[in-house]
Formats: C-alpha cells, sequence, structure tokens
C-alpha cells in the first residue's frame, strides 16, 4: 500500500509542479501547436490555439515513470515485469506520438505521420511486447498476458493456442495488435478539445486501477482465497503492480491537467494521447479484462465510432454527411456548443461508463461465489 501511494503522490507532484518548467523548455524550443487552417474544415475558433505548447505527453509519461520507480523501491514492492510491459507499451506509444507532432511542429503543417506509418510503428512496438508477455511464468504458472480472450478473466473456449502453438501464437499477436492499435487511434481521435482526452483518462485509467486492485484482494495465488472462492479467484500475474503503475498515471494526468484544462496551457500532442492508448491496452491484457474495457474505456470509442459512421454514411450515400464534423465533440462545436460544456459533459459519460463497468465487474464476481 506504501507503494501504491507514494507512486501516485510523486506523480501527481511531478505533473503538477513541473509542467512549468518543461512549458519553458517547450517554447524555447518551438514545440508549438500546428492547428488546420478554417479552409481545411477546422473550427475558426481552434485557430487562435496555434503555438500553445504541445508534445506535453512527454511530462505526464516521466512523471508516471518517475512515481512508478520511486514509489515501487521506496515502498518495498519493487517493479514486476507486468508493470514494466506497461511502462513498454506506454513509452513505445509516446514515442510513435512524438515522431508524428515533431513532424508537423517542424514541417509548420498539421501532416505527420501517415495512418499506416502510424500502425507500422505500433506493431514495432507491440509485437515483441505480446511474445514477451506470454513468457515469465511465477511459480503457480501464471504469465503477465494469457493466450485466451478475456472479459472479467480469461473465457475458456477462446484459446488461441488450441489451434496449435504456432498458429496459436499468431493469432495472439494478431490480437494483441488490433487492442494496441485500436486504444492508440481511439484516444488520438479523443484528443481534439482542451482537457478531454486528460480528463477521460482519469475517469477511465483509474477505474481500471480499482480493477486490479480488486484482483489484487481476490487473487487467485493467495491459497486461502483458492479454498473459499476456487471459481471465482482471478489469475492475474501482478495485480498489485498494476495497481500502482495505473494509480501512478491517472495521478500523473491528474495533475497534467490542471495546465490542459480549458482554456489549456499545454496540449499533449499524440505523444500524449497514444500514450493513454498504449495503457489502455496494456492493462486491459494484463489484467484479463480486454472485452470489459470496451465498457470501461468506452467514452474514447465515441469519437472513433462517429469517425467510421461518418466515413461510411458519406461512401453509401456519395456525399452526404451524417455529423456536421467529426470526431463528434467537433459536430456537437458546430452545433454551437462551447467547448467548456462539451468537456464536461464527455468526462461525466467516461464517469458514467467507467463506474459501470466496475460494477458489471462486482456482479460477475458475485455470480461465481
Amino acid at each position: 500500500m506504501r507503494s501504491l501511494l507514494s507512486a501516485a503522490a510523486i506523480s501527481l507532484a511531478f505533473t503538477l509542479f513541473l509542467t512549468p518548467v518543461f512549458l519553458r523548455l517547450f517554447r524555447k524550443w518551438g514545440w508549438g501547436q500546428v492547428i488546420r487552417t478554417p479552409e481545411d474544415g477546422n473550427n475558426p475558433q481552434h485557430h487562435q490555439k496555434r503555438g500553445t505548447p504541445t508534445m506535453g505527453g512527454i511530462i505526464f509519461v516521466l512523471g508516471t515513470m518517475v512515481g512508478y520507480f520511486v514509489g515501487t523501491y521506496a515502498g518495498g514492492s519493487p517493479p514486476t515485469i507486468s508493470g514494466l510491459l506497461v511502462i513498454w507499451m506506454m513509452v513505445g506509444f509516446a514515442i510513435v506520438g512524438f515522431i508524428d507532432d515533431y513532424m508537423k511542429v517542424r514541417s509548420q503543417r498539421s501532416l505527420g505521420l501517415s495512418g499506416w506509418r502510424k500502425i507500422l510503428g505500433q506493431a514495432i512496438v507491440i509485437v515483441p511486447w505480446a511474445l514477451i508477455s506470454l513468457q515469465f511464468a511465477n511459480r503457480w504458472g501464471q504469465t503477465p498476458a494469457s493466450p485466451y480472450v478475456s472479459f472479467f478473466r480469461d473465457i475458456p473456449v477462446l484459446n488461441f493456442m488450441a489451434l496449435g502453438v504456432a498458429v496459436g501464437t499468431i493469432l495472439f499477436i494478431l490480437w494483441i495488435t488490433f487492442i494496441g492499435v485500436a486504444w492508440s487511434n481511439s484516444t488520438n481521435v479523443t484528443d481534439g478539445l482542451d482537457g478531454l482526452a486528460a480528463g477521460a483518462g482519469v475517469f477511465t485509467i483509474g477505474a481500471m486501477s480499482l480493477v486490479t486492485f480488486w484482483q489484487f484482494q481476490q487473487r487467485c495465488n493467495s491459497q486461502a482465497l483458492v479454498d473459499a472462492y476456487q471459481s471465482a479467484c482471478y489469475q492475474t500475474r501482478d495485480p498489485l503492480d498494476l495497481t500502482i503503475i495505473a494509480a501512478a498515471f491517472a495521478a500523473g494526468l491528474v495533475g497534467f491537467l490542471w495546465w490542459n484544462a480549458p482554456k489549456a496551457e499545454v496540449f499533449m500532442g499524440d505523444t500524449g494521447s497514444m500514450a493513454i492508448g498504449g495503457v489502455i491496452a496494456a492493462l486491459s491484457i494484463l489484467s484479463r479484462t480486454e472485452i470489459l474495457a470496451v465498457i470501461v474505456c468506452g467514452v474514447f470509442i465515441i469519437g472513433t465510432g462517429s469517425v467510421t459512421l461518418q466515413r461510411a454514411y458519406f461512401k453509401f450515400t456519395k456525399g452526404r454527411r451524417l455529423f456536421l464534423n467529426s470526431p463528434f465533440h467537433h459536430h456537437l462545436e458546430m452545433r454551437g456548443w462551447s467547448e467548456t460544456t462539451i468537456v464536461v459533459r464527455m468526462w461525466i459519460i467516461a464517469a458514467i461508463l467507467a463506474v459501470t463497468g466496475v460494477g458489471f465487474m462486482y456482479v460477475e464476481w458475485l455470480t461465481q461465489t
């Protein structure tokens, strides 16, 4: 528990008090946000944000790492392979986002990496991650990830390895790649208004830390719990460490949100939005809650879903639009909603979905006991 509280407190203090230092550096280096012009279909009100320091995701990524490592060692709970895998996904996706951000800043155009190049960069991060996640079994035979599709826990009939090791491994890698790419791009699309992605990330990652802490309390490597709740215990390898890294990340986002809330003094950029997606993907895989994450983190699916529907409707109707603009939060702007109203109401939706997901998990546990 000391490690958990220490990691969260240090990460929060890092982002809350050191962000102004990073902002001075970002301004010195010319890391200002590039905004599309109204002629390109962008909201005219957004053009005044041009030049705001960007790539702020670096701040809460560093804050999370400092909080996690200092907290775990100081609290007597050294890092585990599961916590390190979350950091791998977080940092790897942040690097892909940083390259995209830097290309935009350097060329002073809103075009960075193409869509397929982003996916390629994400795949380079994910594929070795997936292979390593099936290694490092503990004394109970639990590996960080499992070759199953999971909802509240592994679904026994959805075992990739039932098709053989070679085919199963390939399918597992494709599944993990899909999860990583889907979440990183969903969070990236959601990052369009001041504080939207950061605030939503606080609720979703915070809820996932509650999920992993519950798993820690009901873990299957505790003989007493196995004897009492054989069918209800959780096979997560390092639930406490996952809770620590999730709490550190959520706390870092809280500190960052102080400077990112409307009117933002810094943007997280693709560096930060992709890092959020990486953490969601890693936590959902390692906690065996891949499908549950669709509910807990469902706020990030709204933007991606609206973009998909917009494109499909545009092609089907040969030029008509379903929304005034996409993602959906830009449609609401075009309808006359203020930026603050949209952001706060999306935060409310994020909180409702996060609580609902955690509630479903508890109800599932009750049905197993």
